[in-house]
């Protein structure tokens, strides 16, 4: 194998954030989660056009507060939650750590997200509480005709938007739709905060509940009035307050180290989603997939977190891509379907379009450092085998 050439991803912390940092370390400021922490959520919410916003640790950590979130406050009507099949470890494994039920939901080929007609089917029969939406590395899903359909079926909308931070649905960024929404800022994904993550909402009752199960299930972060209403309801004083815990929570908190990175990092954002956008349009052009390409709507932005390939050729393509010094990787996991975790409790699941991205799928490199060259140089790579 040759030398990597072409990585999938790359730091989005350089030697100007390094440095800003340094610098701001000299100050001796409080380094655990702080007011910086604060500032970064409230530019956060404003860059999303969102009202609130919750720093945690890692996206895999949001995805965990906003379905406890949901147990906690009493918002789910059964133990049924949708998870798409092609998704991540943590949009399925809380389902199963809260000792939900799961139910898997196919994919379609188009965006790679949930395939509406399944969607429906499994509402209409199953009932569920919850659907998980997973925005499939960048792609766009039909949020208008999602969210129409988790409401006339009574559905929680969930959004994780860790593969696609900044993509947008006629000009509005994903992330907004659902009751809450998940982002990832860990290394190699489109911003970073080396670990770090992030929940959005609009709702002034999760967000409560969220920062309480964010840092213990105490009432510090909360807000005077909500402090008040909740010491009030369980007669605890001012002093006894510190170590009151109204809801068992976790300790997800980042640090505002990480968030003084995060708040330099929203200062490239437009141009880091940019640059990962010309480059999908690059591939998206210049790739001769005739077995399984993905479709775009025009007035949909791809924030694109890495490229699908989905072609029977798969095992010439990743040996090609290897010899080339180009890194690839799995679609995601495949289909949570086949996954350990899922089948040694509910056997394999088979499902039309996830089966085809399990057997068939792979993703091939993007990110803010690519070249256009770059981009033609993989497409030449993977033509060169479909055309054989």
């Amino acid at each position: 194998m040759s030398d990597i050439k072409i990585p999938l991803v790359k730091d989005t912390v350089n030697d100007a954030d390094i440095s800003s940092l340094i610098e701001w370390l000299k100050t001796s400021p409080r380094l655990t989660k702080g007011p910086v922490t604060i500032q970064f959520e409230k530019l956060w919410s404003k860059f999303f056009n969102v009202k609130y916003s919750i720093f945690v640790n890692s996206g895999s950590s949001a995805n965990l507060l906003m379905l406890y979130s949901l147990i906690i406050s009493g918002k789910l009507k059964n133990k049924k939650i949708l998870v798409p099949a092609i998704s991540w470890a943590t949009d399925l494994a809380p389902v199963l750590q809260f000792g939900l039920e799961p139910i898997l939901v196919d994919c379609n080929l188009d965006d790679l997200s949930v395939d509406i007609n399944h969607l429906k089917e499994l509402i209409k029969t199953e009932e569920p509480s919850a659907l998980i939406l997973v925005s499939v590395l960048g792609f766009c899903p039909n949020m208008k005709e999602v969210v129409q359909i988790c409401k006339e079926g009574g559905v929680i909308l969930l959004e994780d938007n860790c593969e696609s931070l900044g993509t947008e649905f006629e000009g509005k960024k994903l992330g907004g739709f659902g009751l809450m929404s998940s982002f990832s800022l860990y290394f190699g994904h489109h911003l970073s905060t080396i670990e770090g993550g992030v929940i959005t909402t609009d709702d002034k009752e999760m967000y409560d509940v969220l920062k309480m199960l964010r840092s213990h299930g105490w009432d510090r972060d909360l807000d005077e009035e909500k402090q008040k209403e909740l010491r009030e309801k369980c007669k605890v004083d001012e002093f006894n307050a510190l170590y009151k815990f109204y809801i068992p929570g976790f300790n997800v908190r980042s640090t505002d180290l990480q968030a003084f990175l995060g708040i330099e990092q929203l200062k490239k954002a437009d141009y880091v989603f940019k640059i990962r956008e010309r480059n999908f349009q690059i591939y998206h052009k210049n790739l001769k997939n005739d077995f399984c390409k993905q479709k775009v709507r025009e007035e949909d932005f791809i924030s694109n977190f890495c490229y699908p390939i989905i072609h029977p050729k798969k095992n010439e393509i990743v040996k090609a891509l290897k010899e080339g010094g180009v890194e690839v990787r799995p679609l995601i996991s495949g289909s949570m379907g086949y996954q350990p975790m899922y089948t040694k409790i509910y056997g394999e699941k088979k499902l039309l379009n996830a089966d085809i991205i399990h057997e068939y799928g792979m993703y091939v490199p993007n990110n803010q450092e690519m070249s256009e060259e770059d981009v033609l140089y993989v497409c030449d790579i993977i033509n060169k085998i479909i055309s054989e």
